[in-house]
């Protein structure tokens, strides 16, 4: 009687185990953020960094002439502590999500004034508006997807996000 106990103690034991050893392994898109600081006022950028994996990003799994979600998993989230001019839209302080059009040869940046929503729960009526992003090509490809943001002056600092064979960014500064 006992041994029957013990073989499907084992048994509940291992699976334990296993589930608590999926649960340890880095996710496939993880977290990730950036910031800056620019005259004492912060902004950031929340996301999830997708990797490449062999697979064709843009054209391909992230088809042309679509909304993209600027990352995966939930929206990627934009705070700004200050308002901003970011490549000629005026954004009042507060949190966004950021989406991005892409286009072959031209991206176009979106500020969404819904936060919180899954990526893909993209509403056009709540954007706040688009702005054109500056094209560029990396050395060599980029593996795992990246948004970073960088002083560039006296109250002025670059978004720029890159991936694969693309890099795009957009200027803005602090008013």
């Amino acid at each position: 009687m006992r041994t029957k106990l013990l073989i499907p103690a084992a048994v509940i034991a291992a699976a334990i185990g296993l589930i608590g050893a999926q649960q340890r392994q880095a996710p496939l898109s993880p977290p990730a953020e950036t910031s800056v600081t620019i005259d004492g006022k912060m902004i950031s950028i929340k996301y999830s960094a997708p990797s490449m994996r062999g697979r064709k990003i843009f054209g391909g799994l992230e088809p042309y002439g679509k909304v993209w979600r600027a990352g995966a998993n939930a929206a990627t989230a934009f705070h700004t502590d200050a308002d901003i001019d970011l490549g000629g839209l005026a954004v009042p302080k507060g949190d966004y999500t950021l989406y991005v059009w892409l286009a072959e040869d031209q991206w176009e940046l979106i500020v969404n004034k819904q936060t919180g929503q899954w990526g893909t729960r993209y509403d056009q009526q709540m954007d706040l508006g688009r702005v054109k992003m500056k094209m560029s090509k990396p050395p060599a490809p980029i593996e795992t997807f990246k948004i970073t943001l960088s002083e560039a002056g006296a109250h002025a600092g670059n978004l720029e996000m890159a991936w694969e064979n693309t890099t795009a960014s957009v200027p803005f500064t602090v008013k």
